[in-house]
């Protein structure tokens, strides 16, 4: 699909706004420019649960979850979900109030929010009814029942006064029969990677189950965001996941200029964009090269790692950071590319192109890597849809979704984005939409420079009106990552809720792992490398 045959913005809006109606369903309100871009509708708080139900059954995908406190009124709050089609935003929106607030719970209708409307739960205290699962997911001993720590009232450092306990009592679900046992990973591992636990209950070498807790390094984020200044929220969003800091911080820079009415400078999107790709192109080449050594082909890891670190090197002498982290800023960007940069960019786009393509061949037809890859954790397209994949993991089981392409944001809007799809949906697939995008990456960036503008790279933030919200749709390596802003009185941040695109593929692992043995479960893990962090918020 190019911008030429996409379909006309919202034309299944009405479709839904009927069958709305036909449940006796009717918003409270409608508006196309809050939240650009966005619809947003207002319910009351009993049809929460009908209309996720409408639009499930239209084929809409769930894209997030998110509980808000008034500034004003404590113990009342806005809950807001976003769903998807065809490119096309809504936002639903509802407001509670109450000593023991609660909504419907939607997890019934998109499996995919399970642990979002947990999280939200464990953070606000807003309840939700019909929820599959009551179990605590965030921060699992920090605080205790009955204490919420998003909300007003509750100091950012906390009320504990002694050690956390260990989370030791989480009730993990077993599965019984002669011969089946349990075996618990983590959540501490043997390499640098952060703590997620991983409990399989297998038959000999057959997984039959596997759950993961995750969670344990819970940062504050959603808190620590609180009155913080425009700049300073864009530093913190920077450190959501570290090996996404372009695409979190440009994310919340979108939300924040929409918010504030700023028009960042065509050099400094572009800029943005430049970043954006290299970020991809760099994680992209460490995951390959993982993913073919948890199979034993170190030779894969020991290329794709020389170019990552050759490709990171020039990141931070042209953008100051091997990760760019801090490199953008509230309406536009904090560094320049000079000629001289410039010329550099284009020798190393020829010659990372250059190398990848014999590495890549190799990849791509060699024996010992097809026994491994290829069949191994197949994830079918209706799991994928079910629990609203996107990015890698959602294309290599034929979800061509991209938001650079299906919403796309200047500067996507004026070069062509090609999404690479498979649908297989296995290990092997999942590597070769990642190398297709390593190419498409190198494509798009020398576009990029030839049609890099002159002029400023930023332009200073307009003060936001009181209350202002804005939403931040970014096309990060991972994935679709969204981000919600809201202003106080003061022009400061009352509210910010990034969504990492490993809420929804996280979940998928558990499901992919079913059938395969449990050596397979590193490749299998690797191959969709959910970020830890994305999710600690």
């Amino acid at each position: 699909m190019t911008g030429t045959d996409r379909p006309a913005p919202f034309g299944w809006l009405p479709d839904y706004l009927a069958q709305l109606e036909g449940a006796h369903v009717i918003p409270c309100a409608q508006d196309a420019d809050s939240l650009a871009p966005a619809r947003r509708l207002v319910l009351d708080s009993d049809h929460w649960g009908p209309a996720a139900k409408l639009a499930a059954a239209l084929g809409l995908r769930h894209a997030g979850i998110w509980v808000d406190e008034s500034d004003t009124e404590p113990g009342h709050f806005s809950v807001r979900a976003c769903l998807v089609r065809a490119g096309d935003y809504l936002v639903l929106e509802t407001r509670i109030a109450g000593d023991q607030p609660s909504l419907a719970s939607q997890t019934p209708y998109f499996p995919g929010l399970d642990r979002l409307e947990r999280h939200a739960y464990d953070l606000t205290g807003v309840s939700f009814t019909n929820h599959p699962d009551s179990r605590r997911w965030t921060r699992h001993q920090a605080w205790p029942e009955g204490t919420f720590p998003l909300r007003r009232d509750f100091p950012l450092a906390g009320e504990m006064q002694h050690r956390t306990p260990a989370d030791a009592d989480y009730p993990f679900v077993p599965v019984q029969g002669a011969g089946v046992y349990e075996i618990p990973v983590g959540p501490v591992h043997a390499g640098i990677i952060e703590p997620g636990h991983f409990r399989f209950q297998a038959m000999g070498e057959d997984v039959l189950r596997l759950e993961e807790r995750l969670g344990y390094v819970h940062k504050g984020i959603e808190k620590l965001a609180v009155g913080r200044d425009p700049a300073g929220l864009i530093r913190l969003a920077g450190r959501v996941s570290g090996d996404s800091t372009v695409a979190h911080a440009w994310s919340a820079c979108q939300a924040i200029e929409r918010a504030a009415g700023c028009q960042v400078p065509p050099r400094a999107l572009a800029l943005r964009a430049l970043m954006a790709e290299r970020e991809r192109i760099a994680n992209h080449l460490g995951d390959i090269g993982a993913i073919c050594n948890d199979v034993g082909f170190a030779f894969a890891l020991a290329q794709c790692s020389r170019l990552r670190e050759q490709w990171q090197r020039r990141s931070r002498r042209l953008f100051g950071h091997r990760f760019m982290m801090d490199a953008l800023i509230p309406g536009g960007v904090a560094h320049d590319l000079t000629p001289e940069g410039f010329h550099d960019l284009r020798l190393d786009h020829a010659a990372l192109r250059k190398s990848i393509e014999p590495l890549f061949d190799i990849i791509d037809d060699h024996p010992s890597l097809d026994d491994r890859l290829i069949g191994t954790g197949i994830l079918s397209n209706r799991d994928a849809r079910t629990f609203g994949c996107t990015g890698y993991v959602g294309k290599a089981s034929g979800i061509d979704f991209d938001v650079r392409r299906d919403r796309p944001y200047p500067p996507y809007d004026s070069v062509r984005v090609d999404v690479p799809a498979q649908q297989e949906g296995d290990v092997a697939a999942r590597v070769r939409v990642r190398m297709a995008e390593v190419r498409g990456s190198l494509w798009m960036l020398d576009r990029l420079l030839d049609a890099l503008p002159e002029g400023e790279i930023a332009v200073p933030l307009p003060t936001p009106p009181a209350g202002a919200t804005g939403l931040g749709l970014i096309e990060g390596w991972r994935g679709e990552i969204l981000c919600f802003v809201r202003f106080d009185d003061q022009g400061s941040i009352a509210r910010y809720f990034p969504r990492d695109p490993s809420w929804f593929t996280w979940p998928v692992l558990e499901r992919l792992i079913l059938g395969n043995i449990v050596p397979d479960f590193p490749v299998c893990n690797k191959s969709v490398n959910g970020s830890y962090s994305g999710g600690d918020l």
